[in-house]
């Protein structure tokens, strides 16, 4: 009789799952090719390699995408152009956005490629916020409050959607938390975007902020208002605050692909995906992922910045291991003929879910039990010589045996290799 993996699996994570859960729609946002190319490192991709991505995040059924800031210049301007009719042409569901900021000179240049391409776009404006930000930028409230009534007002005056972002929000007061979103909302904004900055937050902290603007600014409007979290990563926190911010009451999170953006990046929209997915959150529990690992790679190639090894699902060692003890349970679940228990006994994530496979390798930790699953899987006479050779080579190694090291062996044990490839 064949027993379920979950009946394997005592899942604490489900304790308390019905109180911690979204409690409506959960949408995602990149930042990939705006926010994300703030980091000092990355390079700033050719269209050609926007528009990959592009088709990318809409495989992996992101929703909305920043396609940058026209009001930066030329270069952005033709950027966003291009993106925007590529959405047209291809006919993609992902909707766009803009980063403004609360000036007229940002806000227009939105417009003018909206009417160039007749293609919706959000115009995302955003403004700093906490005391210490007016304290150095010598800000009035009333400036604050000027200047946001001006720039959603103008901009809803050009047709367009306006989310209005505060920087900052996270060490914000609540006075002027509750007068900048309110003034935004009565001039128009059908969205608020509540943002970590500095990646100050902790999950309390964020799901009290969540509750301070739901309970105090979107139910008094009166108004339907699409609440949005945007974090950073400072401390290490990005995607356990997104989730929070979603359990709390927002319906969107923003994030980048493998978290990149200024100082140590935003909340990782793949790890966000993930995440999604195995806490059975629709869309994602039922979405196809097994198109992420290219998205990743294609962020990571097109700005310039390496995934670590380690780094989760999509890093190179996210399902390799060269452990004798691991890797037995591994080998010894395939005995079994199940993908999905191989796939979950040393791993928190299946790795089929995404398009992967676990990974089996000899080193100086593995076991016999290494040799004889990797000569196998290679269709390799698994002969006692040969074993002992591969064995003795790997004790005696500081790393993971290449396939040229292995291969070796078998010749020097006399092993037709020509089959391994």
């Amino acid at each position: 009789m064949s027993t379920e993996v979950s009946e394997l699996i005592y899942d604490w994570n489900k304790v308390y799952a019905r109180s911690m859960v979204p409690a409506g729609r959960v949408l995602l946002n990149d930042e990939s090719l705006r926010d994300g190319l703030q980091s000092p490192s990355v390079k700033d991709p050719t269209i050609e390699q926007k528009i990959e991505i592009l088709h990318l995040m809409e495989a992996v059924g992101i929703d909305m995408l920043d396609i940058g800031l026209p009001g930066a210049g030329p270069r952005a301007v033709a950027h966003c152009e291009a993106l925007a009719r590529e959405i047209g042409r291809a006919r993609l569901k992902i909707k766009p956005n803009c980063a403004a900021r609360t000036h007229e000179n940002d806000i227009r240049p939105i417009a003018e490629i909206v009417q160039r391409t007749g293609v919706p776009i959000e115009a995302a404006t955003f403004i700093g916020s906490s005391p210490i930000r007016r304290y150095t930028e010598d800000w009035t409230d009333d400036f604050l409050l000027r200047t946001t009534e001006k720039a959603v007002k103008f901009a809803v005056s050009l047709g367009l959607e306006v989310m209005y972002v505060t920087e900052d929000t996270t060490r914000c007061d609540p006075e002027t938390i509750k007068r900048l979103y309110s003034t935004a909302i009565s001039c128009g904004a059908h969205a608020i975007v509540i943002c970590d900055t500095a990646g100050h937050a902790t999950p309390m902290g964020t799901v009290a902020l969540m509750h301070f603007v739901v309970n105090e600014v979107v139910k008094p409007s009166g108004q339907d208002v699409r609440v949005e979290w945007h974090g950073h990563c400072d401390r290490g926190l990005a995607v356990a605050n997104s989730i929070a911010a979603l359990v709390a009451g927002a319906e969107v999170v923003h994030g980048t692909a493998c978290g990149i953006g200024e100082r140590v990046g935003n909340t990782q929209m793949d790890q966000m995906l993930v995440n999604l997915k195995l806490m059975g959150i629709e869309p994602w529990a039922t979405q196809e992922l097994n198109r992420l690992k290219e998205y990743c790679d294609a962020v990571s190639h097109a700005t310039g910045i390496p995934i670590p090894a380690n780094y989760p699902v999509v890093g190179g060692d996210a399902f390799r291991t060269g452990t004798g003890v691991h890797a037995a349970a591994v080998i010894k679940a395939y005995r079994k003929n199940d993908v999905m228990l191989a796939n979950s006994i040393y791993s928190g994530v299946p790795s089929h879910y995404f398009g992967m496979e676990q990974i089996i390798e000899i080193g100086p930790m593995s076991g016999k039990s290494n040799v004889h699953f990797w000569l196998e899987r290679r269709g390799i006479p698994d002969t006692p010589e040969l074993v002992e050779l591969i064995f003795a080579r790997a004790k005696n190694s500081a790393t993971m045996l290449t396939e040229e090291e292995i291969m070796e062996c078998c010749r020097a044990a006399g092993v037709n290799v020509s089959i391994a490839s």
